[in-house]
Parts: structure tokens; sequence; C-alpha cells
């Protein structure tokens, strides 16, 4: 009867701890994929390039990912020798879309850009096109960005980096945008997001100040005062390599 008794105290206890290991995720999701980030409705072109993108992943490996908007987008079409010079040993792959936010990236990660592919590095930028928006909830989607790379590449680190500075820049209307409110909504994104560099997994990197001159952009730098010439990527690429150096080769 107590041998009976034992061993039906056991199966219970045991029974009781897979239930409770059954509902504990490894890692915390962050929130369900019916809520992530919206597509872009720009007749297509968003769509074919998010295809060309699930292409890519079933291509072969990426060991280093770049996601952000079409300043990253840039490297294929201004800086193409730079970046086959610096990254092509690493089996690179550029996910950049111009004109994207960050609720774009955020859909895009979530619907299969991440899957089927398992990058040591991603360099992430994005967040200028919210900009001057409300600083506190853009930051706050760059760590739901940062969350997802998480949850669906666990093996992966992040060199996330620091929106750009801007200049004036001329609206469909030909009037110039309003940089300073940008500036200061760019200032408060970057001083929000760098606390997400935990030294290991995720890595912060504020490359602006190599932009400037005296509080301005050079023309040479950026033509149009958003996007780097090549003479911008090579400032990117030269501020960057050192930590990206130390990222790919740390186990």
């Amino acid at each position: 009867m107590k041998i009976r008794l034992y061993v039906l105290t056991v199966m219970l206890a045991s029974a009781a701890l897979l239930s409770a290991c059954s509902t504990q995720a490894p890692t915390a999701a962050p929130s369900s994929s019916a809520g992530l980030g919206s597509p872009k409705n720009d007749n297509g072109v968003f769509m074919r390039r998010h295809e060309s993108f699930l292409q890519r992943t079933k291509e072969g490996p990426v060991d280093l990912l770049f996601v952000g908007d079409s300043i990253t987008e840039g490297w294929a079409h201004r800086a193409p020798a730079l970046w086959q010079q610096r990254y092509g040993a690493y089996r690179p792959a550029n996910f950049g879309i111009g004109g994207d936010r960050v609720e774009h990236v955020l859909w895009r990660l979530d619907h299969g850009e991440l899957d089927g592919i398992r990058p040591k590095v991603i360099v992430l930028m994005i967040g200028t096109n919210n900009t001057p928006g409300n600083s506190a909830q853009i930051a706050q989607d760059i760590r739901q960005i940062v969350a997802l790379i998480q949850h669906k590449q666990p093996q992966c680190k992040i060199l996330l980096l620091g929106l750009l500075p801007r200049g004036p820049r001329k609206d469909a209307s030909g009037r110039l945008d309003d940089a300073l409110a940008r500036m200061q909504s760019i200032r408060a994104i970057n001083a929000d997001i760098a606390g997400l560099d935990d030294g290991r997994r995720v890595r912060y990197l504020d490359i602006g100040d190599r932009f400037l001159q005296e509080g301005k952009i050079p023309d040479a730098l950026m033509p149009d005062q958003l996007h780097p010439s090549l003479a911008g990527y090579q400032i990117w690429a030269d501020a960057m390599q050192p930590l990206l150096d130390e990222m790919l080769g740390q186990p």
C-alpha cells in the first residue's frame, strides 16, 4: 500500500512539473504575429522587395544581414564595390527598402525574412522615416524589432546603429521640412535605444557625429541631407568595422 501511494505521488508530481514546463516559453516573443507591424501600400514595390528577400533566404547561407530603409538599401547602388570589399566574405544580404518605417520592418521580419537563415550578426538601422513623431513610441517599436530578432534568431548578435543625422530637405510642395524637430527626435530615439546594449548579444553604435562638421552635414557626405554618398558609406564602413569584426569573431 505504501509503495502504491509513493508511486502515485511521484506520478502526480511529474505531471504537474510537465504541465508547468509546457506553459513556459523558452524566450519571450514580443506579441502575436497578427499584431506585429504592417505592410506598406506603395503599388506593390514593397511586396516585390519583400518577396525578393524571401527568395534570398532560400538561395544559401547568410552570415551578415543588413536591415533597414533606403539608407541601408543604398549600399547596393551607391557603394557596391565597397560593400563587396568589406562584407563579401561574410555571405552578406541587404534587406533595406526605401521609405520603410519601423512598423514595416517589424512586419517584414515577422513574415519570413528571418526564416531559413542563421546570420551571425544583423546590422539594424531604422526609424528616420518615423521622425519627428513620438520619439518614445518610435524607440519602443525599435525595441520590439530587437526583441523579435532575438526570439527568431537566438544565436544571432545585433549591431544596432543609431539614426544618422538629417539636414533640411524640401517636401513634396517644395518647402523645407522641420529639420530641427527631426534632429531633436533622432537624438531622443538614439538616447533611448542606446540602453539596449548589453555588451554581448546587442551592441549599440552611434556614428552620427562623423557626418557632422561644425554642426552641419557636408553635401559631400549627404548630398540630399539624408542619404550618404560613396564618401558617406566609406565613413559608415570605417566606423563600424572594428565592432563588427569583434562581433563576427566572438563565439
